[in-house]
């Protein structure tokens, strides 16, 4: 499906995870549900909110906690994929994620005045 129209940017304030591509602002660090999670690439954040992403189709994915449905999530600056949207959870342990986000840490930058080790590296390497 294309849609067409202009794209309006919402700018987060605070401590603010943006696209390592083209840094538009995606979370803030208040947002983040939990740091353990992981994707193909590595590391990854379940967020409670994310904004200027747009969302690809729905997809049953079989992960390590069970069957989900999902949409791919992309930077709606450049189309970078930074993740995953959870649509459904096919078990009950798990419904806590519907409509919560997944960021890939590889594809994010953090804020730099974070706590958090691996943003802290992101950044460093994004500077280099």
């Amino acid at each position: 499906t294309i849609k067409m129209g202009r794209v309006f940017i919402v700018d987060l304030e605070g401590k603010v995870y943006s696209c390592i591509h083209c840094k538009t602002n995606l979370t803030k660090d208040q947002d983040i549900m939990s740091k353990s999670f992981k994707s193909r690439g590595g590391q990854a954040y379940l967020f409670s909110e994310v904004v200027n992403v747009s969302t690809g189709n729905k997809e049953d994915r079989m992960m390590i906690t069970g069957l989900h449905t999902v949409t791919d999530i992309f930077c709606v600056g450049c189309g970078l994929n930074v993740g995953w949207k959870y649509v459904t959870a096919h078990d009950v342990s798990q419904k806590y994620k519907e409509g919560k986000s997944v960021l890939e840490l590889y594809k994010i930058v953090g804020p730099h005045d974070s706590n958090d080790l691996v943003c802290q590296q992101v950044s460093q390497l994004m500077i280099q």
